[in-house]
């Protein structure tokens, strides 16, 4: 019993170890909730943070683009038939006006066909025309035969004049009955000659016309693409035209930027080798769909790879510009 005594301690002995124990699993505790105190007192002491700036959206839209002519003011002139160019009648950089011939093919065979037509339907309206006169001889021959056969028979009848005065009047109105069925038949004949030779004659000088390449607008010539003596094809390109006065610049501005396009808009057209001059113009069109680029930025810092709406810029000024230049553009929003 003495042994259990001992081995158990006293009182005053197991609280000392109870206490021990506890006190080495409250300090944690106490030590984790000061920590967490403390992070909830900085975080609310801390001063609130701004929220991120924005930026506004520049005043202009960058783009590029290149002078082109209006529709209908460059023409690609071309031919309709082949044959050898005879003529060439302008040269580059000319001025010509609508209607003015800027060459010649070959067309000798046609133009001697033609001339050939022609004289055929002059002689068809000849015989038409005599056959019409022989038709009012007839006519009149017919009338009078008609008074001498009445008259014979009114004067058989009295006893006065004899049969045979009766007959030949009869020969005489069939005979000019028959006169005038055949100047009406060679009236008809000659009138389908003649317009056949003028349907002949019409085809032939729409060949020989088509053989005078003119131009379709007033303008300069550009450039030509073929030279005298060269035979072409049908649809082969001759000679470019254009109306320099009738110019604008297709602009190529960014999809994302498309949105803030509006029609009148400002616009400022540079051009790069005149540092410091810019040309006024204004946003006239803006298609409803985006292309592929073709023009590319500059900038190595702007994409090339992107896609653009293609904006018509119309300019308000006259600008040293030439077809196909490229310019830069400054559109305000």
């Amino acid at each position: 019993m003495e042994s259990c005594l001992r081995n158990r301690g006293s009182p005053l002995d197991q609280l000392a170890v109870t206490g021990g124990t506890m006190s080495s699993r409250i300090i944690p505790i106490i030590a984790a909730v000061g920590a967490a105190s403390a992070l909830a007192l900085a975080w609310i002491s801390a001063p609130a943070r701004a929220p991120a700036a924005v930026l506004p959206p520049p005043a202009t839209i960058r783009a590029e683009g290149r002078l082109e002519a209006e529709p209908g003011a460059h023409v690609v002139v071309g031919t309709e038939m082949a044959g050898t160019i005879i003529r060439l009648a302008v040269q580059d950089r000319q001025q010509v006006e609508k209607g003015q011939v800027l060459l010649e093919l070959r067309a000798d065979e046609q133009r001697a066909a033609l001339q050939e037509m022609l004289a055929q339907r002059q002689l068809a309206l000849a015989d038409e025309g005599q056959a019409r006169a022989e038709e009012r001889a007839a006519q009149a021959s017919l009338k009078l035969a008609e008074v001498q056969l009445s008259r014979a028979r009114h004067l058989v009848e009295s006893g006065t004049f004899a049969q045979e005065q009766v007959d030949k009047a009869q020969r005489d109105r069939d005979d000019a009955h028959a006169r005038m069925d055949e100047a009406a038949a060679r009236i008809a004949g000659a009138a389908a000659r003649a317009a056949a030779a003028q349907a002949g004659a019409e085809r032939l000088r729409a060949v020989v016309d088509r053989a005078r390449i003119v131009s379709p607008i007033d303008g300069v010539v550009l450039s030509h693409h073929a030279e005298q003596g060269e035979t072409v094809a049908s649809g082969a390109p001759l000679v470019t035209v254009a109306d320099l006065s009738r110019t604008r610049v297709e602009a190529e501005v960014d999809e994302f930027d498309a949105p803030a396009l509006r029609e009148g808009a400002e616009v400022a057209v540079t051009v790069e080798g005149l540092s410091g001059k810019s040309f006024r113009g204004s946003v006239s069109e803006i298609p409803d769909e985006v292309v592929p680029r073709r023009v590319k930025p500059e900038d190595p810092g702007r994409p090339s790879d992107t896609r653009v709406v293609r904006a018509k810029i119309a300019l308000l000024e006259s600008a040293p510009l030439r077809l196909g230049q490229r310019v830069e553009l400054a559109i305000r929003r």
